[in-house]
């Protein structure tokens, strides 16, 4: 079992150590060998495929970084892991491949990405926890959807999981929630049903009353997310235990 100070003890590269100046794409093995080189923990997304499989993607369609266009979870894994980005060399993979190049010499933090379905992609869940479990390395996984949590903690209770929120403004994906759904999440009152073991919160909404409560009360670590400014990291310092960065060295000064 992976303990939570593991995943905490380094800075955490987003989406890998990229640079889309340099050709180098978030979520490709070229950005998370990057990230290894410089012994950084890594945090990635995974998507559902088609048939149940992870990919390790961070958008719901391809547009934006592929070659290819359409949603990721109406296409089968054989379709897609040929696909290559728009800059550099690489092409989408899996999580299993994720696993196979880092090969615990770093942490990994895996968000699973949710489509707000009934039934919180239940199976898809159940088959990333039980990937992760069969890890080596350290590693975890988070979402913004506490149901999928919920699933998680049911499934493998021993998997560590945090929750990711932030103040979740009714702007972008929160306008397909209601205002009670943002107010429950981004002040985390799932927390009985979820029991996660770390906070993921968003640096632009910090401080906030429930990373603050969960920190000093409940004795949550908090890693704050995506931490690009000066301001943003002295921030992240006075209010939370681990940063998620990019677009910067962190042991840079």
């Amino acid at each position: 079992m992976t303990d939570v100070g593991q995943i905490m003890t380094r800075p955490i590269a987003h989406r890998g150590y990229h640079n889309i100046d340099a050709g180098v794409i978030e979520n490709t093995p070229t950005a998370i060998a990057a990230a290894v080189e410089k012994t950084f923990a890594i945090e990635v997304d995974v998507q559902e495929t088609a048939d149940g499989d992870a990919l390790v993607f961070h958008d719901y369609t391809l547009d934006r970084l592929t070659e290819a266009d359409g949603r990721v979870i109406e296409r089968p894994t054989a379709s897609l892991t040929g696909i290559a980005m728009k800059e550099g060399g690489d092409r989408l993979w899996l999580l299993q491949d994720l696993f196979d190049l880092v090969d615990g010499r770093v942490p990994l933090v895996i968000e699973i990405k949710s489509l707000m379905r009934p039934g919180a992609q239940a199976d898809f869940v159940r088959n990333v926890v039980d990937r992760v479990a069969a890890y080596k390395g350290p590693a975890a996984i988070k979402s913004f959807d506490p149901d999928m949590l919920s699933i998680a903690k049911a499934h493998r209770p021993h998997v560590l999981r945090g929750i990711v929120s932030e103040a979740m403004r009714p702007e972008g994906e929160y306008m397909r929630m209601t205002r009670m759904e943002r107010f429950i999440l981004s002040k985390m009152l799932h927390l009985p049903r979820t029991r996660p073991h770390f906070i993921s919160y968003g640096i632009r909404s910090l401080p906030a009353a429930a990373p603050s409560f969960c920190r000093k009360v409940l004795g949550l670590p908090v890693m704050t997310w995506t931490v690009r400014t000066r301001d943003q990291r002295d921030r992240a310092a006075r209010y939370a235990d681990q940063i998620v960065f990019e677009g910067f060295d962190p042991d840079a000064g």
